[in-house]
């Protein structure tokens, strides 16, 4: 069986923020030492010096970790360059598997989740959950949700997300134990038979003006909307530079995309979204799956009321799933475009708050969150990827009588 520990630092040092998080995650073990390591930054810390201490305070653990523009851990949320947040996790090594791959790109997307979904079932045949952590820049991340279901099998419940950076969509990064990757992809298996796991998804966006068509696209990459350069219309119609880099355009620049009917009551919105974090001098961009010509996108545009409103809905579905089992660790990725816009800052504050004191009330419960660029999410019962959500991930065990 399983255990689950986390703890979150803002200290500046690299060395001493992850010994911070390990020592007050599993002060109650009486060692710092644990199985698995799953950890977030920001990307102010030293990379190498960090994965240096976890070796030094946890050499048994695989470690695996990745970038973000901030942490969420039970102790809130934080923005800082130098935020970081951990979940250790102790247990049999038969309940979990861990597999990586590098250089995942939105042409090597499915090719590249088959093999992590192999290399997974050959450690442990028995998996139903998958954690993954990607490159946040020009994967495809549908692709790899088939991949994996591909070997694994499509009632696997797949949950994490895309790492990111400060919010200007340059580079990410991926870690697992001494090596840090510019474009890997992680993935954590559970077979621990008494875990199971509910889902919460929620965006808070609304189309605005009329659709563009997809004139012209290939897999991920969209070439046209209505017959002219894509990010020049995009960026045309929102009255910016048609050179804007992508990072900053991330706020307002998002992509709905209708989804079918039968999903759309689960999404609480008929549209999902898609970020954009990565174009060509030929005024194409990448979104983070691949896309038909023929398919209509509108942009989107925040919506505060929507944000919070459909974010107690969330809770009230969710919490309604937990009904009579013991919640055992959160794991959670999220938007940084979400929360209250005050003074040209997004506040998290609120609305990390309108979360965690739902599900967890005074316990500790162990919690691992970032704001990255995507997420993996299911929706009414299938494998989705998602963008400008906040995605809650409850593993539980059914109460004892």
């Amino acid at each position: 069986m399983l255990s689950f520990y986390s703890a979150s630092s803002s200290a500046v040092n690299s060395r001493r923020a992850m010994a911070e998080c390990l020592e007050v995650a599993l002060e109650s073990t009486g060692s710092t030492d644990c199985d698995v390591l799953v950890f977030h930054t920001t990307v102010g810390h030293q990379f190498a010096e960090l994965l240096a201490e976890a070796k030094r305070l946890a050499p048994s653990a695989t470690v695996l970790g990745c970038t973000c523009h901030g942490v969420v851990g039970r102790e809130g949320a934080n923005e800082s360059m130098k935020g970081l947040a951990v979940m250790a996790i102790k247990g049999p090594r038969s309940e979990w598997a861990v597999a990586h791959v590098d250089n995942i790109r939105g042409n090597s997307s499915l090719q590249q989740a088959v093999a992590l979904g192999q290399e997974l079932k050959r450690q442990s045949p028995n998996l139903n959950m998958v954690c993954l952590l990607a490159s946040g820049i020009d994967i495809a991340a549908d692709r790899a949700v088939e991949g994996l279901e591909s070997v694994l099998g499509s009632d696997v419940r797949i949950f994490g997300g895309t790492s990111s950076d400060n919010m200007r969509a340059i580079r990410t990064f991926q870690f697992y134990n001494d090596q840090i990757l510019e474009r890997g992809a992680l993935a954590l298996g559970f077979a621990d038979p008494t875990l199971d796991i509910q889902m919460g998804v929620h965006h808070g966006s609304v189309p605005v003006g009329t659709p563009f068509t997809v004139t012209r696209a290939t897999g991920n990459q969209v070439f046209e909307l209505d017959g002219k350069p894509a990010w020049h219309v995009l960026m045309d119609q929102l009255g910016k530079p048609r050179d804007s880099h992508p990072g900053p355009m991330i706020p307002i620049a998002g992509l709905g995309v209708e989804i079918p009917a039968e999903l759309q009551a689960d999404n609480d919105n008929p549209h999902i979204l898609r970020v954009i974090v990565k174009t060509e001098p030929d005024g194409s961009f990448y979104i983070p799956v691949d896309i038909q010509a023929g398919t209509k996108v509108w942009l989107m545009e925040r919506d505060e009321k929507l944000i919070f409103d459909g974010l107690e809905r969330m809770m009230q579905r969710l919490q309604s799933k937990l009904v009579g089992q013991e919640l055992v660790a959160v794991f959670h990725t999220d938007c940084a475009a979400r929360g209250r816009a005050m003074f040209a800052r997004i506040l998290k504050e609120e609305i990390v708050g309108r979360m965690q004191q739902p599900l967890c009330g005074d316990k500790a419960v162990p919690w691992l969150g970032m704001y990255g660029f995507g997420e993996f999410t299911q929706l009414a019962g299938r494998n989705f990827f998602h963008n400008y959500t906040t995605s809650i991930y409850c593993l539980t065990r059914r109460s004892a009588g």
